[in-house]
């Protein structure tokens, strides 16, 4: 299933390929500080896609481990998604919130990566998050 959004101000442009209905999808709401803070949750299946258009206007963040890349609009302040290289490639997770108005998406669970050793992070993330790629 093919879903787009965009950001509030819509300067930056997602579509999203699912292998199931958004509905069918648990967001998954990470207990750090950053994204509790912010109430994020986040969507993603490893037999899914992610794209990204203009990523001229996103703003890179960092926290935590420092090995995942939170990536906001520059305008909005939006959080659009997560990503991070695995095996020389991007994965991520797209902020569920991008949904929230078109879709009837779950209640979202919550999980702890904040827990883990940074390697065991990234072996998490490649197994749930989805490909993503940056487009002009």
């Amino acid at each position: 299933m093919d879903y787009s959004s965009t950001c509030s101000c819509a300067k930056v442009e997602i579509k999203i390929s699912l292998p199931k209905n958004i509905e069918e999808y648990e967001p998954r709401a990470c207990d750090c500080d950053f994204c509790t803070a912010r109430g994020l949750s986040y969507l993603s299946d490893p037999s899914g896609q992610l794209k990204i258009y203009h990523p001229g206007e996103l703003e890179q963040l960092k926290q935590g481990s420092q090995q995942a890349s939170f990536w906001q609009c520059a305008s909005c302040n939006d959080l659009v998604a997560v990503t991070c290289e695995i095996d020389s490639q991007t994965k991520g997770a797209i902020n569920a919130a991008m949904f929230e108005k078109q879709q009837c998406l779950k209640p979202a669970v919550s999980v702890s990566p904040k827990t883990l050793p940074p390697e065991e992070k990234l072996n998490r993330w490649n197994k749930v998050w989805l490909k993503v790629e940056f487009c002009d």
